[in-house]
């Protein structure tokens, strides 16, 4: 089952690259306007900033979750050990987010060398 699966794999990868050589041979498309950097810059940097707001609000949601089952569980050492870990988890999850979007900004400051800006007035360097 698994050569059937790695043969047929194989095939599909190509077919693929023949299809996008035929491709480039059959399409007579009109010219279009260039994708510059900053705007693939700038699609990425909503994109992860998208993401971070919507995986912190989930964090934020399951907190809240997390407090108001420990607040019903009572005297019940299930409900309670549940809900601790689902506040762990979350916290975990809140913290790893946070920290992604962190290195994503230093990331994105050293490539467009906004990182080594000493002084900025305005979103303009001023001192390197």
């Amino acid at each position: 089952m698994k050569t059937i699966s790695k043969i047929l794999f194989i095939a599909l990868l190509l077919l693929a690259i023949a299809h996008t050589g035929w491709a480039s041979q059959l399409a007579d498309l009109p010219p279009g306007q260039p994708i510059t950097l900053p705007e693939v810059d700038s699609l990425i940097s909503q994109v992860a900033q998208f993401l971070l707001v919507v995986s912190v609000l989930i964090a934020v949601i399951m907190i809240v979750w997390s407090g108001i089952t420990y607040m019903y569980a009572g005297a019940d050492a299930t409900k309670v050990t549940a809900a601790q870990g689902r506040f762990k988890s979350a916290v975990i999850g809140a913290a790893i987010v946070l920290g992604v979007g962190v290195i994503i900004q230093t990331i994105a400051g050293i490539v467009t060398r906004d990182f080594f800006c000493q002084f900025q007035l305005l979103g303009v360097c001023i001192i390197r």
